[in-house]
């Protein structure tokens, strides 16, 4: 009885170029359309700015520019997902939402010291599903100390 409820893990899955990527259901506040994202000097390249979310000041980073990836025009298909990473809300910018599914955790292996572009200390682990390859992001190490705190200092 117990399997049934902790053998699975809800993940939202996204899209960085040719890749997906998923991160926790229970770190994700919401999936947002792009909306105007106001740019605050004198900080990282990858944080684009700040949102007035729902009355929320929050900051936006862009998810492909902290993974070292080439920047691209934002389009129809582009989101702002909402995660919690030490009890403050981040926008991450990415190309795509795709849809939210259930990865058994006997499917998910270790990460691998370096997947595609991505720094392996971001990734929680891997899941093979059947025709698919998901990269588990681990919320807490996507962005450092020093940047969580640039971030509330964005924030206000």
């Amino acid at each position: 009885m117990e399997n049934n409820m902790s053998g699975n893990r809800k993940v939202i899955v996204f899209q960085l170029g040719e890749e997906e990527y998923a991160v926790s259901v229970q770190q994700v506040g919401s999936i947002e359309r792009l909306i105007p994202i106001t740019r605050v000097p004198q900080t990282a390249d990858f944080v684009k700015g700040v949102i007035n979310l729902r009355g929320v000041v929050t900051p936006v980073i862009d998810l492909r520019l902290r993974f070292g990836m080439e920047e691209t025009d934002y389009n129809d298909s582009s989101r702002i997902i909402i995660v919690f990473v030490d009890n403050m809300e981040v926008g991450l910018v990415v190309d795509a939402a795709n849809d939210v599914i259930d990865i058994p955790e006997s499917k998910i292996e270790p990460a691998p010291e370096v997947i595609g572009t991505v720094d392996a200390k971001y990734i929680e682990g891997v899941a093979k599903l059947e025709d698919r390859l998901l990269i588990l992001l681990n919320m807490q190490k996507v962005l450092t100390e020093e940047e969580m705190e640039e971030l509330k200092s964005v924030e206000g």
